[in-house]
């Protein structure tokens, strides 16, 4: 879309905030949308406005804004030096001035209420100003709440009390944007991994070039040591590369020609000459933060909860310190000035900050957390999903083996064909296959130096969960499990070499003709690395049902499941089949898993209720199909996973309760008195505390 523009923000300090910025650029004449990410700090234009209009949109909060992928940052203030906290500094000193006065100065009481009034003033000045235009639009929010509190407590003359809640707001707010931007800090570690710069080699020249000025088929110079800049192919050269930014693997990856590398990564030990395959905006670590942005805008269900009750909270909150102000004097001719000011109090203890923030916190943290371990969350949905998973089913090829079988042995039922002319045929169809085993056919008739491309083939059809036919020299064939043959073809003796490989953890792939079988393959594929350990893990995470569902043979799918621990086996499955497994399951044990390559397991994924793919295989396909990817398909990630969504949703939990309970008993102790104007914004700064640094706890799983 050609009028879509898209900002990073520096200053965004709170939900309301971000709701009341995105209503302010709306609200310009040439914006036809607008879209803030309180998450990921970023908004998104539809329209046409420069950055001043756009700002001044913000300037309420202090908001600016830098294009999405300039090449400038902005320079991030320290917190002891943002203009909320000097002011914050300078409304202490007021006040400490005013409580000098008021103690050792009695007789001159003004002096004592100037430094208290001025204290308001300074320290509360964003607050007032927004306050009032709320009142004025009829707006309500805390900060609407805070601003009728203050000028009520300076009405009844409690310029002191009004003055200690003005500071310990400002602070409160200082502090909770500070957590925000340590939250957020995650993505900004994505950012800064790509480089600015590239070394371009262009005839027998090297130029530095922007990132941005890299085209398609430049060859990059990525020297020992060296970030590279963009998505390619390596054309020269051979080096370990550390590819933590995208897969959070710190084990660096060995790399030599033909082998891609990605945006991002660190080049740690040869020279290597890059081919750029894509511009920086298509490359897999800008799509890795988009995505992960875009989850960070992805409102939970408890989010969503807590939204609507907002809503009707802070009217109520006003309701109830109405009835607290008023009802007491009018019926029972109590002390108008004593219940005005627990009124007041309980506007103070209202403010909803901490409930609102209870939920967004903790889902922005705990996905840019998993983020960085090269683990893609798309949604705060699918992290409240994952943490109520009580099934998971495995797909077995590629998922929980590697992906890239081998040939091991060929077997021949005629005595017309050789080896050479099994792998001749089989290659020639399976070149237009894409499936690992068809790839493994292909790989070991190069290694083996059959010839097969000259062989002309036509005809080709995929026989879908079985395996393909063609006409080879004009003779049709066909390729697959042995369910693609007659029983007639299928003697004793061709069943006894099936099984006996079979039963040794094979995958046999025969070839043959309407008439006669050719022969049959032994295609094996390695177990993964810490499958065996991730199923104990799992098992130690209380998952009640772990099952294998493949296409694959069911001898040899339950000899890969034996061997790390898993006795549910559902083989022999088409796509069809694996779907309606999926929906009985969820039938059976409510919240389903799926943990699959991301290409052949599409339908299983969408059925349900969250898809988790292995990035590596296919991760373009990976990306737009699963709700979760593993980037570096480490199944070791999959239990933290389910650890981290199960911790985050314990604390949007906690942090909900503990908002509300912590106002609930302030809201008891106002009624006696006992609590002051200065002790609720402390009770609602100490809540929103709570919130942010419990949410905070999920960087340490």
């Amino acid at each position: 879309m050609g009028n879509r523009h898209v900002y990073r923000l520096q200053g965004l300090s709170c939900v309301n905030c971000a709701a009341k910025f995105e209503q302010n650029v709306k609200a310009i004449a040439t914006v036809k949308e607008a879209h803030v990410n309180f998450g990921a700090a970023k908004l998104t234009v539809i329209g046409e406005a420069s950055i001043g209009e756009l700002e001044k949109a913000g300037a309420f909060d202090g908001i600016r804004l830098i294009p999405e992928h300039a090449q400038t940052q902005l320079s991030a203030p320290k917190f002891w030096q943002t203009r909320a906290t000097v002011l914050a500094l300078i409304s202490a000193c007021f006040l400490m001035v005013g409580y000098a006065a008021s103690l050792w100065m009695k007789e001159s009481e003004w002096l004592a209420v100037g430094a208290f009034a001025l204290a308001i003033a300074v320290g509360g000045y964003d607050l007032l100003r927004v306050g009032l235009l709320n009142l004025w639009h009829f707006r309500f929010d805390m900060k609407t709440l805070m601003t009728i509190a203050i000028i009520g407590a300076a009405f009844i003359g409690e310029w002191k009390e009004g003055a200690v809640v003005v500071l310990l707001f400002a602070i409160s707010e200082a502090l909770e944007r500070y957590a925000m931007d340590r939250s957020r800090r995650s993505i900004q570690y994505l950012i800064d991994a790509a480089p600015k710069k590239a070394m371009v080699r262009k005839g027998n020249q090297e130029y530095e070039v922007d990132v941005d000025e890299l085209e398609i088929d430049d060859i990059m110079i990525v020297k020992p040591g060296q970030k590279i800049a963009a998505d390619g192919i390596v054309v020269h050269g051979a080096s370990a590369v550390n590819e933590a930014t995208i897969t959070g693997e710190s084990m660096p990856v060995y790399k030599s020609v033909n082998d891609e590398v990605y945006a991002g990564t660190i080049n740690e030990e040869g020279a290597l000459e890059v081919k750029v395959t894509k511009k920086r905006s298509e490359s897999m670590l800008a799509k890795m933060i988009d995505l992960v942005e875009e989850a960070q805008a992805e409102r939970a269900p408890a989010q969503q909860l807590v939204d609507r009750f907002a809503r009707y909270y802070t009217p109520l909150i006003m309701l109830i310190a109405f009835i607290v102000a008023v009802m007491p004097p009018l019926l029972f001719e109590e002390s108008w000035e004593a219940w005005v000011y627990r009124g007041l109090a309980v506007l103070v203890v209202g403010c909803p900050c901490a409930l609102v923030i209870s939920t967004p916190v903790a889902i922005v943290t705990a996905i840019g957390h998993a983020a960085r371990r090269g683990i893609l969350i798309k949604g705060g949905i699918y992290l409240e999903e994952m943490g109520k998973i009580a099934a998971i089913a495995f797909d077995k090829t590629g998922t929980l083996t590697k992906g890239t079988p081998e040939v091991a042995a060929i077997r021949l039922f005629s005595n017309h064909v050789t080896e050479e002319e099994w792998l001749q045929i089989a290659a020639a169809i399976e070149k237009y296959s894409q499936h690992p085993i068809a790839s493994a056919i292909v790989r070991k008739a190069q290694e083996r130096g059959v010839v097969f491309t000259e062989r002309q083939v036509t005809n080709f059809y995929s026989i879908t969960g079985k395996g393909a036919s063609a006409s080879v020299d004009g003779i049709t064939y066909y390729i697959g499990s042995p369910a693609l043959f007659s029983e007639y073809l299928l003697s004793k003796e061709v069943h006894a070499t099936i099984q006996q490989l079979q039963q040794a953890g094979n995958t046999v792939v025969v070839l043959g003709s309407e008439h006669q079988l050719l022969g049959v393959a032994a295609v094996s594929d390695q177990v993964r690395e810490y499958a065996a350990d991730t199923i104990q893990e799992l098992c130690k995470e209380k998952i009640k049902q772990l099952t294998v569902v493949t296409g694959d043979h069911r001898v040899t799918a339950e000899y890969v499941g034996r061997s790390i621990g898993l006795t549910e086996i559902q083989a022999e499955l088409l796509p069809e089949d694996k779907l309606r497994v999926m929906k009985e399951m969820r039938e059976k044990y409510g919240r389903v898993a799926m943990i699959g390559d991301g290409v052949n397991d599409a339908p299983a994924l969408a059925a349900a209720n969250v898809g988790v793919a292995m990035g590596t295989g296919g991760t373009d396909v990976a990306l737009e199909t699963a709700d979760i990817v593993l980037m570096g398909d480490d199944l070791r990630q999959l239990p933290y996973v389910i650890r981290l969504s199960r911790k985050a949703l314990r604390m949007i939990k906690e942090n909900i309760v503990l908002a509300l309970s912590l106002k609930l008993l302030a809201l008891i102790l106002i009624v006696p008195g006992w609590l002051t104007l200065w002790m609720a914004i402390f009770a609602d700064m100490g809540a929103t505390f709570i919130v942010l640094f419990n949410s905070m706890r999920l960087m340490r799983i």
